[in-house]
């Protein structure tokens, strides 16, 4: 099976990013949004890949209900194609319509080079160059251009070449993860403490339901700020994803059935299934997690009354290349000036736009 082709200054952890609306993302939002619903997109891939090709007309009669939309391939700034290694952007947006901005990004990567299944979460503040729009932050980008200006602004700043999506609006999250039982969280005393939990007292490793894992996500007054709710975020993710893989193949069907409409998507239903007779194993050995700007790489700014977080964009580029498609820990990468070091044998094929 072929895969899809893929052509002054503050602390950050000190400051809590603007909420911003539909039509104009610099808008302050009207109250917090449920920015944890990225996490249902990885819960249907999770279930596809878990499913492996068994079943493989049925579960393709139940994928074909996400919405399917279209985006031009020739316009998504990809530079370099590499071999074996398919990246999909997944997004949480916060309209209805599905055209506002979207609060979550994460990079889902399936590497066949390293036999890795990767989630790249990218932080919503960063401050990046959007087409026609110049300087602004990255969550911005879907707002202004949907999914292919999204795509196309993840591409052209940090030197990816994704060209499929998967985006969702809210849903309801807690009936997912309690239809699954819970989700195991290790809950640390000052998430307890700051009564966000409902009935949650003690500190250390225990089952969350819906509601519960659901507020653990959006905890705001807490040391680390968005970098942190970014973290809660891919931890219930990641243990979302275990569960599921831990459940009977039976189920499956009945999962897949109540998601597949919730979700939008260029990725037609036998790209996602060609997808799973490849990738399907790996997820069964652990999701790689990670997040940029990295730490000691940004620095939150305000310009002109707006808060972003700032850092150099080239050298953030290096080190995504090194982690994403060279599988190195981007934390001892080196900057180069002409891009990262890289000591395997993956290979990049550059791509015309």
């Amino acid at each position: 099976m072929k895969e899809p082709k893929r052509h002054h200054h503050h602390s950050h952890h000190q400051h809590e990013s603007q909420s911003t609306g539909m039509v104009d993302p610099n808008k302050k939002k009207r109250g917090p949004r449920k920015k944890t619903v990225i996490i249902i997109v990885c819960v249907i891939l999770a279930i596809i890949l878990a499913c492996g090709i068994g079943a493989y007309a049925y579960l393709h009669s139940l994928i074909g209900k996400t919405n399917q939309v279209k985006v031009d391939q020739s316009n998504l700034g990809i530079e370099k194609d590499y071999e074996n290694i398919v990246n999909i952007a997944l997004y949480g947006i916060d309209s209805a319509t599905g055209e506002g901005r979207s609060d979550a990004i994460i990079v889902l990567t399936l590497d066949k080079n390293h036999n890795k299944v990767k989630l790249t979460s990218f932080m919503r503040d960063s401050y990046v160059n959007i087409d026609g729009h110049g300087m602004d932050k990255l969550t911005h980008a879907y707002a202004y251009g949907g999914p292919e200006l999204a795509m196309k602004t993840l591409n052209e700043n940090f030197g990816l070449d994704i060209s499929h999506f998967v985006s969702v609006d809210f849903s309801s999250l807690p009936q997912i993860i309690d239809q699954l039982g819970g989700v195991d969280v290790d809950l640390t005393q000052e998430e307890i403490d700051t009564g966000s939990i409902p009935n949650a007292t003690t500190p250390g490793t225990q089952t969350l339901n819906g509601d519960q894992a659901l507020a653990y996500t959006r905890i705001r007054y807490a040391s680390g700020n968005d970098f942190k709710r970014t973290e809660r975020q891919r931890t219930v993710l990641t243990a979302l994803v275990t569960k599921i893989i831990k459940q009977p193949a039976s189920t499956y069907p009945d999962l897949i059935s109540q998601l597949a409409p919730l979700l939008t998507t260029n990725l037609s239903t036998n790209d996602i299934l060609n997808l799973t007779s490849v990738y399907g194993s790996y997820a069964k050995q652990g999701i790689r997690q990670q997040r940029f700007p990295l730490d000691d790489d940004c620095q939150g700014q305000t310009i002109d009354d707006v808060y972003y977080l700032t850092f150099d964009i080239p050298t953030e580029k290096e080190k995504i290349d090194a982690y994403i498609f060279h599988d190195q820990d981007p934390t001892t990468t080196q900057s180069s000036g002409t891009g990262a070091t890289t000591t395997d044998s993956s290979t990049a094929t550059t791509t015309a736009n």
